[in-house]
């Protein structure tokens, strides 16, 4: 028993790192976001509504600046002042923004947004586990080992998740007849735009696949309905 004490104790640790942090994401959301009114947005956002047979969707703005888009465990789904912002300038079309909308929908429906929360909090419980047992077998480097070994099997989740919810954006792009594009040159315009104002990667780019294989993914998947 006094073996497996260091395990329960982290999965422990990891349940209540879960739920605090779901709770402190929705309170953090809910302080720092309001409901998106912008008219030409609305309508973009009823054509997506209309295609998934829903009354209406919400989308809030999150009162960040980094250019991002975010699902939240509880289902709502936000895009960042920032973001917001590049519309306002017209570095980004409403088409390309109703993009972003539809990929966020995508982690919803497929589960992802409520699965990366709980799958942080097992990640935590699990470099916990890892990093008590190796730290016995090679002391000052086994919290290390546990650290990379997790990082890798959350970037592998990551990627995944991506391209699920760049499938299911790009399917719903094309039933409400706004199609791909917006999508691939979305792709495109940020990694240009940030490289030309030379900031770093767009935070919602960041850990995911490459943007060319993503790219490769959607146009694959356009020729297969149209085939």
């Amino acid at each position: 028993m006094l073996k497996l004490t260091p395990i329960l104790l982290a999965l422990l640790y990891g349940f209540v790192m879960y739920r605090f942090s779901a709770w402190r994401t929705a309170r953090e959301l809910d302080a720092r976001s309001t409901e998106l009114a912008d008219p030409m947005l609305r309508v973009m956002n009823d054509r997506l509504a209309r295609a998934l047979d829903l009354p209406r969707i919400r989308v809030h703005i999150y009162e960040i600046d980094p250019v991002n888009g975010l699902a939240a465990p509880d289902g709502r789904i936000f895009i960042t002042r920032g973001f917001y912002r590049q519309f306002q300038e017209g570095e980004v079309s409403a088409d390309e923004l109703a993009s972003v909308i539809a990929h966020e929908l995508g982690h919803v429906a497929l589960g992802h947004a409520r699965r990366r929360m709980i799958d942080f909090s097992g990640q935590n419980a699990l470099r916990t586990a890892m990093a008590l047992m190796l730290s016995r077998v090679l002391p000052g480097i086994g919290g290390a080992i546990a650290n990379a070994l997790t990082s890798l099997l959350a970037a592998r989740i990551s990627r995944a998740d991506e391209y699920e919810a760049d499938a299911y954006a790009a399917a719903l792009l094309t039933k409400a007849g706004i199609g791909t594009a917006p999508q691939i040159s979305l792709f495109q315009k940020l990694e240009k735009l940030t490289e030309a104002r030379g900031g770093a990667a767009p935070a919602w780019l960041m850990s995911h696949p490459k943007t060319e294989e993503r790219i490769k993914a959607i146009e694959k998947l356009s020729l297969s309905w149209q085939a």
